[in-house]
């Protein structure tokens, strides 16, 4: 039977940028990194969690890269979490928000990707 989700890829322009980004700014942990056809395959590690994401774009796939993705992270306090991440310069499109369900934001990447942030 299923298990979980291994991992999500994220579409990126530059495998090096992004790999920055996340490592950096999000705190995320370098699982693999090495070669596959034109690009990396990049699998990154989030602190606490077992699934992952991978910092890759399959061919065809160049124009999702800048756009919301269909990736949600939780954590324990969006307000905090969304403050750290500004610290370091995360750009939000989405301030964070006290809804009736929980609380979400809407952070970038340094593509532009749109990420929900949430309380679990």
């Amino acid at each position: 039977m299923i298990r979980g989700i291994k991992f999500a890829c994220v579409p990126v322009r530059d495998q090096d940028q992004a790999l920055k980004f996340y490592t950096e700014k999000l705190g995320f942990r370098v699982m693999t990194d090495q070669p596959f056809g034109d690009q990396r395959w990049i699998e990154l590690g989030i602190p606490g969690a077992e699934s992952q994401l991978v910092l890759f774009t399959p061919e065809g796939h160049e124009n999702r890269i800048g756009g919301f993705q269909p990736v949600a992270f939780w954590t324990d306090d969006v307000f905090a979490t969304a403050k750290i991440l500004k610290s370091k310069g995360v750009e939000f499109a989405l301030e964070p928000k006290k809804e009736p369900w929980g609380t979400t934001s809407i952070f970038k990447d340094a593509d532009g990707n749109q990420f929900v942030l949430s309380s679990k």
